[in-house]
């Protein structure tokens, strides 16, 4: 009984300990899909450039560059890529969201079992 009862007196005076690293774990993954998202950006803009420039060369080779067909497509193209980068953007922040909301319902319910255990 006596080493339960120094067990859980361990295990409650450690728990902030727990929190404070979990809010700074937080943080850092913040930090972490900030920049992976930044890097996602910069990739697909990188990726849909190509593929724009892809299109008006293959567009010249075919010598249809001032053709309205040819402006037309690669408009639709520009603007099916923004349309993308869009989306995902979005998805991106209702990813984080969600786990920034799944993170303090978990704070809120260590909280509570803090205080009904008090």
């Amino acid at each position: 009984m006596k080493k339960t009862m120094m067990a859980f007196s361990a295990l409650l005076l450690a728990a902030p300990v727990f929190a404070a690293t979990t809010h700074a774990t937080d943080e850092t993954v913040a930090a972490a899909h900030e920049r992976a998202n930044t890097a996602q950006e910069k990739l697909h803009e990188a990726q849909n450039q190509g593929e724009e420039l892809k299109l008006k060369s293959q567009h010249a080779a075919e010598d249809k560059s001032d053709s309205v067909s040819s402006k037309v497509s690669e408009g639709s193209q520009k603007a099916w890529h923004k349309t993308k980068e869009g989306t995902e953007k979005g998805w991106n922040a209702t990813k984080e969201g969600a786990e920034k909301g799944w993170n303090k319902t978990k704070e809120g319910a260590a909280t509570l079992e803090k205080k009904v255990t008090e």
